[in-house]
């Protein structure tokens, strides 16, 4: 029986330290997302011959990650499956990349079914075209910086936990204006956000605020997903001030350390409008994930 228990703050060491060394950037395995977010997914993990193994429950069915280490795969992966068997379950695993397909295809060639959802794929910037905006393909971009910087009187500064205060007032505000009580989605999007910017250091999250006139008009924050890659989680802006969510954006890049190279900006959820902006900013990859389900155990959609 696999040893699965309950993510706490107090794991990020023991977990990060198999995805931080992992060359996958799913913004799924953030340490952030994985703690915040476990109020909606029962989040569970487990370390077995050298892997890590995460556990949910995403619309009602169970799902697990791609195990994350070094070691005998194919051991842990019958051992997972046999997990699902006595949960009475089928055996699924979410956030399956291109690289992870193949992968699987090795080990057990034929047995699984993969499906892919664009509206769950990641997008990833490259962190220097965010923090330059340079060449012709981000004119647009750049002009809308600059007319911000003539428009307003503005300051960038690192979230700090004297801050976090502000964040949650404009985080408030945002909602109001756009009824997120009145829509799941939105709704738990609030509580994961609550819930990190009040554990914002044991999360290891890094953030930034920007003020115009001194009042704080938009904040982001997120966390490395691995050594190359620095995933951001939230970005909330007050949209009466024009540019704000480029300005905050474009900020934020220059403030991640050179380290990254990569920036996960995460899904878009097949929201139009959100589908647009993030295309707008030339994502260098768009990271297309797979749910991977045993043929001989058809399942129902899931939906992350």
């Amino acid at each position: 029986m696999i040893p699965f228990k309950d993510i706490e703050l107090q794991d990020k060491e023991l977990i990060t330290s198999f995805t931080l060394n992992s060359p996958r950037r799913n913004c799924d395995l953030s340490f952030s997302n994985l703690c915040s977010w476990r109020f909606l997914y029962n989040t569970k993990f487990a370390i077995m011959d050298g892997f890590l193994l995460l556990k949910f429950w995403a619309d009602g069915e169970l799902v697990y990650m791609m195990p994350i280490g070094n070691g005998d795969l194919n051991k842990v992966l019958d051992a997972l499956i046999e997990d699902a068997n006595r949960e009475g379950e089928p055996f699924c695993l979410l956030g399956i990349c291109a690289g992870m397909c193949s992968e699987l295809e090795t080990f057990m060639p034929g047995r699984f079914q993969f499906t892919a959802d664009r509206d769950y794929a990641d997008y990833v910037y490259l962190r220097s075209d965010l923090a330059t905006l340079s060449g012709k393909k981000f004119q647009a971009k750049r002009n809308h910086i600059n007319k911000f910087k003539k428009t307003y009187n503005y300051e960038y500064t690192p979230i700090t936990a004297d801050r976090i205060r502000e964040c949650l007032d404009l985080e408030a505000e945002w909602c109001k204006v756009n009824n997120c009580d009145q829509h799941e989605g939105t709704g738990n999007e609030r509580r994961a956000l609550i819930y990190a910017l009040h554990n914002f250091d044991a999360l290891g999250l890094t953030g930034g605020i920007l003020h115009v006139e001194g009042k704080i008009v938009a904040f982001t924050f997120g966390m490395p997903i691995n050594q190359d890659t620095f995933g951001v989680h939230v970005e909330k802006a007050d949209t009466r001030i024009d540019g704000a969510y480029a300005m905050i954006n474009y900020e934020f890049a220059n403030h991640i350390p050179e380290q990254y190279i990569y920036i996960n900006r995460e899904e878009d959820l097949g929201i139009e409008g959100l589908r647009k902006a993030k295309l707008s900013y030339q994502p260098a990859i768009i990271l297309e994930k797979y749910v991977a389900c045993l043929k001989e155990q058809p399942v129902e959609a899931i939906k992350w």
